[in-house]
């Protein structure tokens, strides 16, 4: 295991849900830890509750930005990659098709952007760490286009491993995690979907969000961990 104090780490989407949380239990570490994403308002809140925290205002579909943000960093020892969207999700002969390629614009193609703008920046002995989501292989009705975008993340993992070596790639793919993305179901809607999603895990629960950061955490710091996806999912069926 290798400590995180002190190590350099820039956590792209890191203003809420697992990212946020994954933040505070970093910075606990002592690591230097910059945050970027797009909603200036969730940064500072960040920013306020954790002020050894950097932020940083940026799209991650803006390549540009991307590129000049990270000319400015210096050496980085550590990515994570908690960029989603909510789009894509539905039963396929429904699923508007526009819907889906917004998710992939949302997820996809802002991961790859984040992580190709900084690997000039990165320490070759650090790692990438994506953060993925368990419809990639759960094979859940209503989840074809979820499992399109993740899944082909999920399958680049071992291959960018090979290729980036000896820089180490991974994803962590959660399950069902009580995070604030789930907020825009009615409260009692919500309430429902958790109920439902708990009597197929064998865990009987959804996920916390410290449980997920927790397993990002040990991927970050564990130097033989690599080219693999973690499931955190309670025993998904």
């Amino acid at each position: 295991m290798t400590t995180l104090n002190k190590s350099k780490v820039v956590i792209a989407g890191g203003s809420s849900g697992i990212g946020a949380v994954l933040t505070k239990m970093l910075a606990e570490d002592g690591a230097d830890i910059t945050v970027i994403g797009r909603d200036a308002n969730k940064l500072d809140k960040l920013k306020q509750e954790l002020p050894s925290v950097r932020t940083a205002v940026l799209d991650a579909r803006d390549r540009a930005a991307l590129d000049a943000f990270f000319r400015t960093t210096g050496e980085i020892d550590h990515l994570v990659l908690t960029l989603s969207g909510g789009k894509g999700g539905g039963m396929f002969k429904e699923l508007p098709l526009q819907e889906l390629q917004e998710g992939f614009d949302s997820k996809f193609w802002p991961q790859l952007n984040v992580l190709q703008a900084a690997l000039s920046c990165m320490n070759s002995e650090g790692s990438v760490t994506f953060v993925t989501a368990a419809s990639a292989g759960a094979t859940l009705p209503g989840t074809s286009g979820l499992a399109a975008i993740n899944g082909a993340l999920e399958i680049m993992i071992p291959i960018l491993s090979a290729e980036l070596k000896p820089l180490r790639v991974n994803a962590v793919s959660p399950g069902m995690i009580d995070t604030p993305w789930w907020d825009f179901l009615p409260a009692t809607a919500k309430e429902q979907v958790f109920s439902d999603f708990s009597a197929g895990v064998h865990v009987g629960r959804v996920g916390r969000p410290e449980e997920v950061a927790g397993a990002i955490q040990h991927v970050m710091s564990n130097g033989y961990i690599n080219g693999v996806t973690i499931r955190c999912h309670g025993g998904l069926g």
